[in-house]
C-alpha cells in the first residue's frame, strides 16, 4: 500500500484521535503536587532514533536515562524495541556501555548499532597514552535474543554506519587513525600544528558481511558524511566538504561512488549540495541545494536529479520556508519533509511530477521530527513534544476506513505525572512592531497562573541568529514557571520558520531590528496586564548572548542582565570564531566594513550600561571564545558596574557536563528571584546565589568578580547536547 493523498489529508490535526498508554503502567501518584526543580531537569529521559522494522510490525528506538550512580552523572543510552501499535515495550542492550544509531538487517533477522561496550579490536601502540583508542564499533544480535557480536574492528572506532538494501555489505564512515609518527610526536610534546594545514579526515568504507573484509571506498583531503545505499546496492551517493572547519559545510557537494572506490563528484554547484536520497526505484536522486555560494542563510530548495546526472528538476522554488533532508513516498511520487513553521515544527510534501504542495500539518500539533515512514506507506513514526508534555514517539496511522490514529510508542517521563509535577501553560502569542510588522513569540506563563495578576518577566532571545524558540518542552523554563515567572521568547527578524524575508532581515542590522521587535514584545506582554514593568530579567545564549549584552547597553529596564557564551566585539570576534564566513555574510569583513562592525558591537556602548550584569561563558568555547566575555567583563570592572563573570572550565558553546549545567541552572534561579525580590520555591539560595550544594559544587559561589568553577577537575564532557540550543552552524 503506497502513500496516496488522501492518507496526506486524514493526517491533518481534526481526524487524529490519541491512543493513550493506561495510568496503571506509571508509578504510584504523589500525595501532593510538587514542582519541576533543577536536579529534574536533568533528570529528563530523552527517547530517539525510531527505526521500522522491514515488515513495519516493530520500532526500535533509544532511551538515554541519567545514571545518578556515576561519579559523573552522566546519561546512559540503551535501545528499546515496541511494536508499532505501542505495546510490548522492551530494552534489548544493558551494561555500562552506550548502545546507539539502532538499525534492522534488511531481512528483519537481526539488529546492528554502535557501542563502546569491549572491544576486540587491535588498538595501535600507544593509543591509550594519546586518547585515540578503538572509539565506537558495530555490534549485531538476532532480534529474538542472544548475545551481540561485533561486526567491526576499525581501528580508531566508526562514526556511523548503514545497511546494504541487498544485506551483504556495512557501510561505515571512520576518521583517519593518527599515524605513527602523529602518535610518536603527540607523546613526545613535539606537536606543532600549521594552522589550515593539518586535518584528520573522515573517509568511507564497506564491511564485507560474508568475509568480514574492510575495503576503503574513498581517499583524499576531503571530508565524508551522509552516505546512501542506491536501492540496487552497488552506487553509494554521499556528500564531500574540503575540510573539517565548520564554515566549510557551505562548499559541500554530492559524490558518487562504487563498491570497488571508483568515486565521481555528481553535481557542480557554487552552494551547498547535501542530503542525497534515492527514489525507490533507483532512478532519481533528491539533493537539498542552493545556488548562493558561502554559509548563507538563503534556504535549500528540493532538485530532483535523473541517477545517471543531468539538469536537476528543482522544485519549491516559490515555497517560502526552508526544504530538510528527503522522505520519498514508498511509490516514489512524493517527497515530504519536515522544517520549522513559526513557533511549530511541521511535515510538508510535494508531488515530483506536478510541483504542488501536497499537505502543510505535522500529525500532532507541537513540535514533531525524526519522520520515519513505513514500508507499506501506510505509517508514521515520528517524536512529540508540546509545552507542557516532554519528547515522545508515536506513530499516525491510516485505517481502513481513511481516518487516522495516533498510538503513543513511549512513555519516557511518567514521573512528571505520578509526582504530579504542576507545570506553566505554554503558547505562541502575536505582537506588532514599530515597524508595524507582525512578530511572534512563545509564552510560558507562571505555575498557578491568575488572569489579572502581574508577574515578574524573563526575557529570553534565542540562539542563532537563524534559529527560533517552539513550543516544544523547555525543561528549564518550567523552572522558572515553578519560581512565579513568565517567560518570553522572541521570534525577531532573523528567525527562520517565517519567510526568507524574515531571515534575511537583520544583515547588518543586528541590535536593530531584532532588539524592537524584542521590546515590542515586552511592552505588549506589560500591556496585555500579565507582566510586571519594575520586575523584569533577561538572559541568552549565543545570539541571545549578543543581544542581552546588548540590551544591556541600551535600556535599564532590566533588574539583572545575563549573557552567556555571548558575542561583544564583532571585530576581534570575525578572525578568531571558528564560523567567520557565517558572521561575513552579514557585515561582509571587518577592514572592509569597520565602521558596522564598530557600530554593531556592544563592548563600544559598554558605559551605558546601567543594570548588574551576571556573564558566563565556557572556557573552551570555539564558537564564540571566551575572550569576547574577558573584554565585557573587564570594561565593566574598569568602569565600576556590578558584574559578575562565571567561568566553565572545559566548556565548549554549551555547558554539557552535569554538574556544571546544574551550577548554571541555579545560578539562573537565585540571581533572578534576587533580583525581582520573589523567594526561590525550587532552589536553596541566599543573597542571589546558590547555597552550595556538596553533590554539586565544588567552587566558589561568590556575588561578584570571576567565578571559576570546579565541579570537579577530572569530570569528562557529558554525551547530552545542550538542550534548548539549536544550532544550525552558527551561534
Amino acid at each position: 500500500m503506497t502513500v496516496t493523498r488522501p492518507l496526506v489529508a486524514t493526517l491533518g490535526l481534526a481526524a487524529l484521535a490519541a491512543v493513550v498508554i493506561p495510568l496503571s503502567a506509571h508509578a504510584p501518584q504523589a500525595s501532593a503536587p510538587r514542582l519541576l526543580t533543577v536536579k529534574d531537569t536533568q533528570n529528563v529521559v530523552s527517547v530517539g532514533s525510531p527505526a521500522i522494522s522491514p515488515d513495519d510490525q516493530w520500532v526500535l528506538y533509544t532511551r538515554a536515562v541519567r545514571d545518578w550512580d556515576d561519579p559523573q552523572w552522566r546519561t546512559k543510552t540503551h535501545i528499546w524495541r515496541v511494536k508499532i501499535d505501542g505495546t510490548a515495550a522492551r530494552q534489548l542492550t544493558f551494561g555500562d556501555a552506550n548502545t546507539t544509531a539502532p538499525a534492522w538487517s534488511p531481512d528483519g533477522t537481526r539488529l546492528a548499532f554502535l557501542s563502546t561496550r569491549t572491544s576486540t579490536s587491535p588498538a595501535p601502540a600507544g593509543a591509550a597514552a594519546d586518547g585515540d583508542g578503538p572509539g565506537s564499533q558495530v555490534f549485531l544480535m538476532y532480534v529474538d535474543g542472544g548475545e551481540a557480536w561485533q561486526a567491526t574492528r576499525h581501528e580508531g572506532g566508526v562514526a556511523s554506519f548503514s545497511f546494504s538494501p541487498d544485506g551483504t555489505h556495512l557501510l561505515f564512515l571512520a576518521q583517519d587513525p593518527l599515524s605513527a609518527d602523529d602518535r610518536r610526536r603527540r607523546r613526545d610534546r613535539d606537536d606543532a600544528v600549521v594552522v589550515d594545514e593539518s586535518f584528520r579526515w573522515t573517509h568511507l568504507w564497506a564491511l564485507d558481511l560474508e568475509t568480514a573484509k574492510e575495503k576503503r571506498l574513498t581517499d583524499g583531503p576531503f571530508v565524508v558524511n551522509d552516505p546512501q545505499w542506491a536501492p540496487d546496492s552497488k552506487t553509494i551517493a554521499f556528500v564531500a566538504r574540503p575540510t573539517t572547519k565548520v564554515d566549510d559545510a557551505a562548499w559541500a557537494d554530492v559524490w558518487l561512488t562504487d563498491l570497488d572506490g571508483r568515486a565521481r563528484k555528481f553535481h557542480e554547484n557554487a552552494g551547498p549540495d547535501t542530503s542525497p536520497r534515492w527514489s525507490p526505484d533507483g532512478r532519481t536522486l533528491a539533493v537539498a541545494s542552493k545556488r548562493q555560494s558561502g554559509n548563507t542563510q538563503w534556504y535549500d530548495k528540493l532538485h530532483l536529479f535523473p541517477a545517471e546526472g543531468g539538469a536537476p528538476k528543482v522544485l519549491l522554488q516559490n515555497f517560502d520556508l526552508d526544504f530538510g533532508e528527503p522522505i520519498w513516498s514508498r511509490d516514489g511520487k512524493i517527497v515530504y519533509w519536515s522544517t520549522g513553521q513559526g513557533t511549530r515544527m511541521n511535515l510538508f510534501g510535494v508531488d515530483v511530477t506536478t510541483g504542488e504542495l501536497t499537505t502543510t500539518r505535522a500529525p500532532m500539533t507541537g513540535v514533531s521530527g525524526s519522520f520515519r515512514l513505513s514500508r507499506d506507506g501506510s505509517t508514521w513514526v515520528f517524536s512529540n513534544t508540546t509545552g507542557t508534555e516532554s519528547g515522545d514517539l508515536w506513530a499516525a496511522r491510516r485505517q481502513a476506513n481513511g481516518s487516522a490514529t495516533t498510538v503513543r510508542l513511549t512513555r519516557a517521563n511518567p514521573w512528571m505525572e505520578s509526582e504530579r509535577v504542576q507545570l506553566g501553560a505554554v503558547e505562541a502569542i502575536r505582537w506588532k512592531n514599530s515597524e508595524g510588522g507582525a512578530i511572534e513569540g512563545v509564552l510560558t506563563r507562571p505555575v498557578g497562573f491568575v488572569t489579572g495578576k502581574r508577574y515578574p518577566l524573563v526575557v529570553n532571545p534565542h540562539g542563532g541568529p537563524s534559529s527560533a524558540s517552539t513550543e516544544g518542552f523547555s525543561a528549564f523554563n518550567q523552572v522558572l514557571a515553578a519560581n512565579g515567572f513568565l517567560v518570553l521568547q522572541i521570534n525577531f527578524r532573523g528567525s527562520t520558520g517565517y519567510g526568507q524575508k524574515h531571515v534575511n532581515a537583520n544583515q547588518n542590522n543586528w541590535g536593530v531590528g531584532d532588539y524592537d521587535d524584542i521590546m515590542t514584545g515586552v511592552d505588549h506582554v506589560i500591556a496585555q496586564g500579565w507582566a510586571d514593568p519594575d520586575r523584569m530579567v533577561a538572559y541568552g545564549w549565543s545570539y541571545g548572548g549578543f543581544m542581552t549584552f546588548w540590551m544591556s547597553t541600551q535600556t535599564d529596564r532590566f533588574k539583572l542582565i545575563s549573557p552567556g557564551a555571548g558575542l561583544t566585539n564583532l571585530y576581534s570576534m570575525y578572525s578568531t570564531t571558528d564560523i567567520p564566513a557565517y558572521l561575513g555574510w552579514f557585515f561582509g569583513t571587518p577592514w572592509d566594513n569597520e565602521e558596522i562592525y564598530r557600530r554593531l558591537s556592544p563592548i563600544q556602548h559598554v558605559k551605558n550600561v546601567k543594570s548588574p550584569i551576571l556573564i558566563m561563558h565556557g572556557a573552551n568555547d570555539a564558537r564564540v571564545p571566551p575572550t569576547q566575555a574577558d573584554e565585557f567583563y573587564k570594561a565593566l570592572k574598569d568602569l565600576g558596574k556590578q558584574v559578575t563573570y562565571v567561568r566553565y572550565p572545559r566548556q565548549g558553546h554549551g555547558i554539557t557536563e552535569t554538574r556544571l549545567a546544574m551550577d548554571r541552572s541555579r545560578r539562573y534561579v537565585c540571581a533572578f528571584t534576587h533580583a525581582v525580590g520573589l523567594p526561590s520555591t525550587t532552589e536553596a539560595c541566599k543573597d542571589g546565589v546558590p547555597v552550595a550544594d556538596p553533590d554539586t559544587a565544588g567552587g566558589r559561589l561568590g556575588g561578584g568578580g570571576i567565578i571559576d568553577v570546579h565541579l570537579p577537575a577530572s569530570a569528562p564532557p557529558s554525551d547530552e547536547p545542550l538542550r534548548g540550543l539549536r544550532d544550525r552552524g552558527v551561534f
